[in-house]
């Protein structure tokens, strides 16, 4: 009985090793190896442009430009009026020294010839040739003898009583060394004024009238080629030595259908003389339309 019992234990042996030491089958799955998944990436989220002035209603990249133009005039000698308008949309835009009153100097020219041009359609005047040739002389060379020929022959109170029509309400006759009075030499107004004034020659001057002006306003001469002037833009300038001090003034249109308006009068005040007002008046104009 004794060798069946050993044989037993050493098969039951035998049996427990080989749970023990046995490799496990290898695995025949197919399925693949589960792992965390991935978060899925984050929406990129636009951020908005901050525009410099937002209640403006120009375009953004343009408030920009204008913000620009602000901050360059307010570095510069005297004081800088600027009236900007965007005669498409409506919108415009001035600085503080908008309603200063300054003096016109030859910016008053551009209405004395809206003013010749009325009268004669009117039928109350008949310019002759010479007169056309005089007013085209006040448009390109900003010509003084031709615009004093002119006040002379057709009443200088008469030219006075009509300048508010033209939107130059603010404008007021000085008195000066003039023996008469008004003259068109010694007027004061606001950089309001003339920008009402150019966008009256550009929306309510009639077509024939207005096709002059502006063509004289594009082909100004060298004295005058500073300030609103340039590619697609067309000026009238004034420029003079005042007791006070220089003024450096410009007025005119930018742009396809001259889209744009500008309106700039500079009193230097004794800080600075016609370079620097020169200066002043054509760089605002190329931060604005660069």
């Amino acid at each position: 009985m004794l060798r069946p019992i050993l044989v037993a234990c050493a098969l039951a042996l035998t049996a427990c090793g080989s749970a023990v030491t046995a490799e496990p089958p290898a695995s025949t799955s197919t399925q693949p190896t589960s792992r965390p998944a991935s978060p899925a990436p984050a929406a990129a989220v636009a951020t908005p442009e901050v525009c410099a002035m937002p209640d403006s209603g120009f375009e953004c990249d343009f408030q920009k430009r204008i913000k620009a133009a602000q901050a360059y005039a307010e570095t510069r000698p005297g004081t800088v009026g600027i009236v900007l308008r965007d005669r498409r949309s409506g919108v415009m835009w001035r600085n503080d020294h908008a309603d200063d009153m300054t003096w016109t100097a030859s910016t008053i020219k551009l209405a004395m010839v809206v003013n010749l041009l009325e009268r004669h359609r009117a039928g109350k005047i008949k310019l002759s040739n010479d007169d056309r040739r005089l007013m085209t002389a006040m448009l390109h060379s900003s010509d003084d003898d031709a615009a004093d020929t002119l006040w002379k022959r057709y009443g200088g109170a008469t030219f006075n009583a009509a300048f508010g029509r033209y939107g130059m309400t603010s404008l007021v006759a000085q008195r000066g060394y003039s023996s008469s009075f008004p003259y068109w030499g010694f007027e004061k107004c606001t950089t309001n004024d003339l920008d009402r004034l150019i966008n009256y020659v550009l929306d309510t001057v009639p077509a024939e009238d207005r096709e002059y002006i502006v063509g004289q306003m594009r082909q100004v001469g060298p004295e005058q080629q500073w300030g609103v002037w340039g590619p697609d833009s067309g000026t009238k300038n004034g420029w003079s030595e005042e007791d006070g001090g220089w003024v450096m003034n410009s007025v005119g249109f930018v742009g396809k259908d001259a889209r744009y308006t500008v309106a700039i009068m500079n009193n230097l005040k004794g800080e600075g003389g016609y370079d620097e007002g020169r200066e002043t008046d054509t760089e605002i104009t190329r931060i604005l339309f660069r």
